[in-house]
């Protein structure tokens, strides 16, 4: 058991992804704060963006509502709608119109029929019920005799669906950014110059997700060090 929480493997695997992961937190809201405090010149509002680009792509049929918090935007398959947060909705930022317009290339994927997103759809609740058992698997295995080792590895086994599901959600922001950026240059909705602030927002707001998927496979590497280390 002291192997889980005391290890050197803390070090080895989940500092590091930690401290990227802080990193691209930081990333991401300096990027947003400097870029919504500068308006566009067309004045759109984040929702209105999210409007544009869907048009743009003759989508009608996606509503776009507001939703509590900061950094909360996002797209729901589910009822095929878009939520953005109050500082997007109604703000006329470089920021807002940026993230409000990835957003609205989510919904563009999936009525293109974009296969990582769909696939990624189907694999929510696969994922969601695998993560609630894998922990718990791995921590019963522990305590058990070596010869019921097979108990660790059906957990870790259940954990490498969300490493699986971490790397399938990095091509599905990457191409809802450049689907977004694609649309805002098209359309003309935003100059060069801030083509170049809302792109820094989407690169900073990816690396989050590029972190996410580096701590996800550390995380997975560290359960197997631990189970190697056991028969050891």
């Amino acid at each position: 058991m002291d192997y889980f929480f005391y290890d050197r493997t803390y070090f080895i695997f989940i500092l590091p992804a930690l401290i990227l992961s802080l990193a691209a937190q930081l990333q991401v809201q300096s990027a947003f704060r400097k870029y919504s405090q500068i308006p566009n010149r067309r004045n759109l509002t984040g929702a209105e963006a999210a409007r544009q680009v869907l048009r743009f792509h003759e989508i009608t049929d996606v509503p776009i509502q507001p939703i509590g918090g900061q950094l909360t935007d996002h797209y729901d398959p589910r009822n095929n709608s878009i939520s953005l947060s109050q500082p997007v909705y109604g703000s006329a930022t470089i920021s807002a119109v940026g993230v409000a317009a990835h957003e609205a290339g989510h919904a563009v994927q999936y009525a293109h029929g974009y296969f990582p997103i769909k696939l990624r759809a189907l694999l929510v609740p696969v994922v969601n019920f695998s993560s609630r058992l894998a922990i718990p698997l791995i921590l019963i295995g522990l305590f058990l005799p070596l010869q019921y080792e097979g108990v660790i590895y059906a957990g870790i086994a259940l954990y490498s669906l969300a490493v699986l599901f971490s790397l399938l959600t990095l091509p599905v922001e990457f191409n809802a950014s450049a689907r977004a950026i694609s649309a805002l240059e098209r359309s003309g909705m935003l100059s060069e110059e801030e083509l170049h602030g809302a792109s820094k927002v989407l690169r900073a707001a990816a690396m989050t997700y590029v972190a996410a998927a580096f701590a996800s496979i550390l995380s997975l590497l560290r359960l197997l060090a631990i189970a190697g280390n056991r028969r050891r």
